[in-house]
C-alpha cells in the first residue's frame, strides 16, 4: 500500500510525453535514401542482381552486409565481402530484412545513455533475433518476407524507446527505485504507449501490412489476438525476445528489464521452442 501511495504521488509529478514528440521521434526513422529504396524496391521483384546493384551506390549499407554476414551467428567459414554473393546467399527475403537491420543503424544514437549498448552489440542483437526468427519461421513453414522482417521492428523500437526514456531520465530512475518494475510498463506511464505500440507506427511508417502490426502486438504477451495464426506467432516472437534479451550480453546491457515474461501465454509451445533453440 505505502509503495503503490509513493508511485501515485511520483507519477502525478511526472509529465506524460506527448504524442507530438513520440510521433516526431518515429519520423526520424529515415526515409530510405535512394539507393536504398531502389534496392528495396529491386528485391520485393525478387531481382536479387539489380538490387546488388543499388546497394553497392550506398557504401554504407555495402559495409554494414559485409560485417553483418560475417558474424560468427551466420556460420559461413570463409569471409564473404561482395553484395552480388551476400545477397545471392541470403536469399530475396533475408537480403530484405538485412537491408531494414541497416536503415535502422541510420537512427541508431552514436551513443546510448539508458541502456548499456553501443554499436557491436546492437548489431549482435539484430543478428541475434534474425537468425533465429528465420530458424522459427523455417520449422513453421512459412516463407514471407513481411513476417520475416517483422523481427527488426523490435530493435527498431528500442532505439525509439531509448530516445523517449533519454527525455525522462530522472523520472524514469525514480520509477525504477520505488517498485521493481519493467521498462515497457514505465514506457507505457510516461508515453502512453508500450514497446509493441512503437512497434506497430514502425510498421505503419514502413506501409508494412496490417497482419505485421498484429503480429507485434500478439508479441506483447498482453494483447493475444483472435486471429489464432496471428496469435501462434506472436507467441513465438514473445519468446524469442524474452530468450534473446536473457542472454548475458544483453542482461548486461540491461535490456531484460524491457518486457515483463508472460509463460502462461507462451506455455503451449515452450518446450517446441526450447528444442528448436537447444535450450537444456
Amino acid at each position: 500500500m505505502i509503495v503503490a501511495k509513493i508511485m501515485n504521488i511520483n507519477i502525478k509529478h511526472i509529465n506524460m510525453i506527448t504524442k507530438e514528440t513520440i510521433d516526431n521521434f518515429i519520423q526520424k526513422i529515415p526515409p530510405a535514401p535512394k539507393a536504398l529504396k531502389d534496392t528495396l524496391m529491386y528485391l520485393n521483384s525478387e531481382d536479387l542482381v539489380k538490387a546488388a546493384n543499388a546497394a553497392k551506390e550506398d557504401k554504407a549499407l555495402s559495409i554494414y552486409l559485409k560485417v553483418l554476414v560475417n558474424k560468427p551467428i551466420y556460420g559461413f567459414k570463409n569471409e564473404v565481402s561482395e553484395v552480388s554473393q551476400i545477397f545471392g546467399i541470403l536469399g530475396v527475403s533475408r537480403s530484405q530484412q538485412a537491408v531494414y537491420n541497416y536503415m535502422l543503424t541510420l537512427l541508431s544514437p552514436s551513443k546510448w545513455v539508458l541502456f548499456k549498448l553501443n554499436r557491436v552489440v546492437f548489431y549482435n542483437l539484430q543478428a541475434d533475433l534474425s537468425i533465429n526468427w528465420q530458424k522459427i519461421l523455417n520449422h513453421l513453414n512459412i516463407e514471407d518476407r513481411d513476417i520475416l522482417s517483422s523481427i527488426s521492428l523490435l530493435p527498431a523500437s528500442i532505439i525509439v524507446s531509448e530516445a523517449l526514456f533519454c527525455e525522462k531520465k530522472k523520472d524514469v530512475e525514480i520509477l525504477r527505485s520505488v517498485n521493481p518494475i519493467d521498462l515497457n510498463t514505465i514506457l507505457q506511464r510516461l508515453c502512453g504507449v508500450d514497446l509493441f505500440d512503437i512497434c506497430e507506427q514502425i510498421a505503419q511508417k514502413w506501409e508494412m501490412p496490417q497482419n505485421i502490426s498484429d503480429i507485434l502486438q500478439s508479441a506483447s504477451g498482453l494483447k493475444p489476438s483472435s486471429d489464432e495464426t496471428v496469435n501462434r506467432l506472436g507467441k513465438w516472437m514473445h519468446l524469442l525476445l524474452f530468450y534473446t534479451l536473457s542472454q548475458t550480453k544483453y542482461v548486461e546491457a540491461e535490456l531484460n528489464d524491457f518486457i515483463d515474461f508472460q509463460i502462461d501465454y507462451v506455455g503451449d509451445i515452450y518446450e517446441e521452442f526450447s528444442t528448436i533453440m537447444e535450450i537444456k
